[in-house]
């Protein structure tokens, strides 16, 4: 072979193998990671957020932003998810936050929660709670039932965005009372004013009226799960109390933008899950009243249609129709 013809072939076989090295993905991430919340600083899910995002941010080397979008039941945080259509922006949310929103917004939700929420990875479980303030004279909630009646019209109730503010007014209904919605921007605050005793019962996670609990101004009736939860064991499950309409499960994960590659979601999923196995860790994560369930797209997408068919469950009770 001639000089002039291997150096011709080796040109050749440069060009056809270069294309295919610039191809390759950069490494995720390649800039700060914005994680946008629908909840306020001091919730579960706020709380999660930095203590994972601390850890991804050491593993990534860039800088993981927490940005708490609160109020509008949730749309607040994932407007300002969808404008910034961008990949280092993702959503950090209960499913609470938006699961109910079909029946709950005066309009069709504006966005398609399939194709505009893609799931990254599942990473707790929210404990939620039902309470009410210590300075009232109940302690179950058959007994609020009862106090309610005696009372038509002189209580409050609030529950967090989405899912538990819908169960509460599934609870009221149901039981025929007449307690005022207070609504709330930030759940936090409804934790405070139950623990003065300016709203009479409160749907949330139990992180948020735990400190409240604490210091003897607020009384958890019961947790939020089907079943009792071995962070509060002598708490009745609703079921066990005979209120399965209180009776809801959220579950807290990171979600993508539409578009994003499934299997750049799995690599995410992957760091993020890659948080979790540490004992001391969880150990933090659970005494917020957070279980940890580590699980990957697939099974966060499983779990959304099965919540989403505990809220039609409630949608059935209230007599909504989802807005189409």
């Amino acid at each position: 072979m001639t000089l002039n013809r291997r150096a011709a072939l080796t040109a050749l076989s440069l060009c056809i193998v270069a294309p295919a090295f610039a191809q390759t993905p950069a490494p995720y991430p390649q800039r700060a990671v914005k994680l946008i919340l629908p909840f306020g600083p001091g919730t579960a899910t706020d709380i999660a957020a930095r203590m994972i995002g601390e850890k991804l941010a050491a593993k990534w080397g860039r800088p993981v932003v927490i940005e708490n979008r609160a109020g509008g039941d949730g749309l607040i945080a994932i407007r300002a998810f969808l404008q910034a259509a961008d990949d280092h922006t993702l959503l950090y949310s209960s499913s609470a936050s938006f699961i109910a929103h079909p029946y709950t917004l005066q309009t069709k939700p504006p966005y398609d929660m399939e194709k505009d929420l893609l799931p990254i990875a599942r990473t707790t479980d929210t404990v939620l709670a039902v309470s009410v303030p210590a300075a009232l004279p109940v302690k179950t909630l058959s007994e609020f039932v009862e106090y309610a009646k005696q009372n038509p019209g002189k209580l409050n109730g609030a529950g967090a965005a989405g899912l538990p503010e819908f169960s509460i007014a599934a609870f009221i209904q149901a039981r025929g009372l007449q307690v005022t919605k207070v609504p709330y921007r930030d759940v936090v605050q409804a934790g405070q004013d139950l623990a003065e005793n300016r709203i009479q019962i409160l749907a949330s996670s139990y992180a948020v009226v735990l400190p409240h609990a604490q210091a003897g101004k607020v009384r958890i009736l019961s947790t939020g799960a089907s079943k009792r939860t071995s962070l509060a064991p002598d708490l009745p499950s609703p079921n066990e109390a005979g209120f399965p309409e209180l009776a809801i499960e959220t579950t807290v994960g990171f979600y993508g933008p539409a578009g994003m590659p499934r299997d750049l979601r799995v690599q995410i999923s992957r760091d993020i899950l890659g948080t979790l196995g540490d004992k001391e860790f969880v150990d933090k994560l659970t005494a917020t009243g957070q279980v940890v369930n580590g699980q990957g797209p697939d099974e966060l997408g499983a779990a959304l249609k099965e919540q989403a068919a505990a809220a039609k469950r409630l949608a059935d009770i209230l007599g909504i129709k989802p807005k189409e």
